[in-house]
């Protein structure tokens, strides 16, 4: 799935004023990060992930795990990063992404 750029700003205006559910610390990005990443992207779709550590290596690590959780990387704003993986249960999606 390709987002436009208006899709992309879309998505950042609903998770703005969201918290980051997955931190990424001092262990870096281990199976039960990548695990914790992969259910909150079923159950919310939109998520933020923070960068508490490894902050030099992040736009090198942001992709990898969007890759990994075969999610987008809308953005990576500061130590913050931006994940969006559309459920693929028509029924459990929550987010209608205009075109």
């Amino acid at each position: 799935m390709n987002l436009t750029g208006k899709q992309k700003a879309y998505l950042k205006k609903l998770v703005h004023a969201t918290k980051p559910l997955v931190m990424i610390g001092g262990k870096g990005v281990s199976e039960q990060v990548i695990k914790a990443i992969d259910e909150e992207l079923t159950l919310k779709e939109l998520i933020k992930i923070k960068f508490s550590d490894f902050k030099e290596q992040k736009k090198e690590i942001f992709p990898q795990i969007a890759e990994q959780v075969d999610a987008i990387a809308i953005d990576l704003i500061g130590n913050i990063g931006i994940l969006y993986r559309q459920n693929s249960d028509p029924d459990k999606q929550k987010i209608n992404i205009p075109n």
